[in-house]
């Protein structure tokens, strides 16, 4: 179990890690760092595809139907407001409201086998609304900026919150009914899907506004681009997911879901350090708050839960 927390504490840092991309580059817009991410985890997962043609030709229009939502739900237009809403939030405001996951998967998926009731969830979901009280008055009353952005970064943070909770939800629950594939060959075609879509976006954006593909920036912001494109291709999305899956067979289901909170751990101090400076009094409330409500909700199930977590965040 040790081994199993270490494991995914490393991919909570990992995931964290690339949710301070979007900070870092300001200058790119978010289809940009997000079709870049995706376009080459989609051939990392293509390489990973080749020993696959046996699983590749099992698949049905009803599987091609939903690796296709999925990938341009839960993968695309999530990381693309993600990043809208960082570059206009910050990191821990955005971090914060999309670490509401686990509880906002569970409202969801309450229905299914092992769903807990609402009376259940009342409160630790008033701990989170206390939380995301908190977070807001902390981002509209005291930081100062335009708050017209920072309404619309809040939007994007729903968004992205609202795409990666049904894309979790629908995802295991297409898994348990199709039965011919398993988790990593999902995965990876999944990660396939989610490449071409990326390049068929550029290629539409490419012919239609190419201006939005032009950046003014210096060479070295380039690199840096890339280099960040490929972290996350590489470490954020293939060896985060890898790591979790061998933390998820080491440990109880219901812990696996609750260490899910590294992610939004990580990327809180990654963005205390980039500012050089502790959380506030009310971002402080704010995170013990969504932590603790979460953690309670994951608490409140009488059988095994799982989280799955998608292979791209």
């Amino acid at each position: 179990m040790k081994q199993g927390v270490a494991y995914a504490g490393i991919a909570g840092a990992m995931w964290g890690m690339v949710l301070m991309g979007p900070q870092l580059l300001p200058e790119f817009s978010p289809v940009l760092l997000t079709c870049a991410r995706f376009i080459l985890f989609g051939l990392v997962t293509l390489v990973l595809a080749v020993p696959m043609r046996k699983a590749v030709g099992r698949l049905t229009c009803a599987d091609l139907w939903m690796l296709g939502r999925l990938a341009l739900i839960g993968n695309v237009l999530y990381f693309i407001c993600l990043v809208a809403a960082i570059q206009r939030l910050g990191v821990a405001p955005a971090s914060l409201i999309v670490g509401v996951l686990p509880l906002t998967i569970t409202l969801y998926g309450r229905h299914d086998s092992g769903g807990v009731t609402l009376k259940q969830l009342f409160a630790p979901l008033l701990l989170i609304l206390a939380g995301m009280l908190c977070i807001n008055l902390q981002t509209f009353a005291v930081e100062a900026g335009e708050t017209g952005d920072k309404l619309v970064g809040v939007l994007y943070a729903l968004a992205a919150l609202a795409c990666w909770t049904w894309y979790a939800v629908n995802n295991s629950r297409y898994l348990k009914q199709c039965g011919h594939f398993d988790s990593h060959q999902w995965s990876v075609l999944c990660g396939v899907m989610t490449g071409v879509f990326s390049l068929a976006l550029v290629v539409i954006i490419a012919l239609w506004q190419p201006a939005q593909l032009q950046v003014a920036a210096p060479g070295e912001r380039w690199w840096l681009f890339w280099a960040y494109s490929l972290g996350c291709a590489v470490f954020g999305s293939w060896l985060a997911a890898l790591l979790w899956n061998a933390a998820s067979k080491r440990m109880p289901l219901t812990l696996s879901g609750q260490l899910i909170v590294f992610e939004t751990l990580f990327a809180l101090l990654y963005a205390f350090i980039w500012r050089q400076s502790p959380p506030t009094v009310l971002e402080a409330a704010a995170i013990i708050l969504v932590i603790g409500g979460v953690c309670w909700s994951m608490r409140q199930h009488g059988s095994p839960v799982t989280l799955a977590k998608p292979v791209h965040s």
